[in-house]
């Protein structure tokens, strides 16, 4: 097995958003990288592919807000170094009844890390968005001009051609099947369904909704990681206010908090059409997923049709998009060595839960510090340790409700 072809300082396990913006950050430092894909790059099947991911920073929980901050500002920083834009910024809007605990904890964790934003009444809403959105008198709405969308497949494209351009090895259809211990040189060994093996000095699984799998397979321990396939669904503007609500004006991303949470993003990747979807969905296993879960709509339609004014059509969905979350019991992340065995020799990065898309630049540049160093800076990562599980089967402890709704699976 020993060659320079097949001899890696660092070996990425996953190649969507997350393992892609590591073997940039890897390779960006001068370390010989190999990102792995077990499908084609580029595919259709986890949770890093389609049209549009939204980023704010008003997060409920205080300890996401300068990752995101510091994520806009990697995301400028890759686009400069690309070319070409993969994110377009836009206003961003919370709303929801003004008792609502994660609303306020919003509020909260804005005020604590000096983010500005303004707190708006239903009559406020009303006059900022000239009759295209509405609230109840009982509701209020966090306003801030940080948001915007990023165009997905479009990202992963720019990192997999950066870790590229910085000498990185990019090889699709390599199904990761085993990682062991290299016990007379040191470092691991990683075992392809195809027969191949690669030998690198450290390594980082970003495997997505297959994080748990592999996972198991290396260890016999099953992380708390579980896969959710949700849908996203695009909704008609009707005939002669498709401007409105155009990207490239005032009218915001925006999320609605409650049951169910709903989010949604200004027209932008098909002309006439608005993305309003549900923050949930239904558990699955990754390599037998219903592909669309059956759901409800009665009570997503009931909600267009109250903020919305009656200018869309919420009569059917004009298109919906399948996609996969990675689910912890928290809905925070795990940015950690596997431990074991193997110490600090593999870094796991999963469990995002349907909000890590936005932070992809920062958690690259996290597992990278990790991977290469042994810490990272400018992060709390006690928050993401996978020993928190062992202390709290249900992780970090909130004062407020679960955002991601779940729903009984059709199989």
């Amino acid at each position: 097995m020993r060659s320079s072809t097949n001899e890696f300082d660092v070996i990425v396990i996953g190649g969507g958003i997350m393992g892609s913006a590591t073997a940039y950050q890897t390779a960006k430092r001068g370390c010989r990288t190999l990102l792995l894909e077990q499908f084609d790059l580029l595919h259709h099947r986890g949770s890093s592919h389609g049209e549009s991911r939204t980023i704010r920073a008003t997060y409920p929980e205080d300890y996401y807000t300068d990752m995101v901050l510091e994520s806009s500002k990697l995301w400028r920083e890759a686009e400069a170094e690309a070319g070409y834009r993969v994110y377009t910024s836009t206003p961003h809007l919370d709303m929801g009844p003004a008792n609502d605990a994660s609303l306020q904890a919003v509020i909260a964790s804005c005020q604590k890390n000096s983010f500005s934003v303004q707190v708006l009444n239903h009559r406020e809403v009303a006059d900022k968005f000239s009759g295209r959105l509405s609230i109840p008198e009982d509701w209020i709405a966090v306003y801030t001009e940080f948001g915007g969308i990023i165009k997905p497949t479009k990202a992963v494209a720019m990192f997999q051609a950066l870790a590229f351009r910085r000498g990185a090895v990019l090889k699709d259809n390599m199904e990761v099947k085993d990682i062991k211990r290299e016990e007379v040189r040191g470092g691991i060994v990683v075992y392809t369904a195809m027969g191949d093996k690669f030998w690198g000095r450290k390594c980082v699984v970003t495997a997505g909704a297959w994080t748990k799998k592999l996972v198991h397979s290396i260890t016999g321990h099953d992380l708390p990681i579980q896969p959710l396939e949700t849908a996203v669904w695009y909704w008609r503007i009707k005939e002669g206010h498709e401007e409105k609500y155009a990207i490239g004006g005032d009218f915001p991303t925006f999320a609605s908090y409650g049951q169910p949470y709903i989010y949604g993003t200004p027209s932008l990747e098909f002309p006439g059409l608005i993305k309003i979807a549900v923050h949930g969905g239904c558990l699955c296993d990754p390599d037998k997923r219903p592909w669309l879960p059956g759901r409800d709509l009665d009570s997503l339609k009931e909600w267009i049709e109250g903020r919305f004014l009656g200018l869309l059509d919420c009569s059917t969905p004009a298109s919906t998009q399948s996609c996969m979350y990675s689910m912890t019991p928290d809905e925070d992340f795990v940015l950690d060595f596997l431990g074991g065995e193997f110490k600090e020799d593999i870094v796991i990065g999963g469990g995002f839960s349907g909000h890590g898309f936005k932070m992809s630049p920062v958690i690259g540049r996290i597992l990278a510090d990790l991977v290469l160093t042994g810490s990272a800076d400018g992060v709390e990562l006690k928050h993401f340790r996978i020993g928190r599980f062992d202390e709290n089967p249900k992780g970090n402890v909130k004062e407020f409700a679960d955002q991601v709704g779940f729903i009984e699976s059709p199989n």
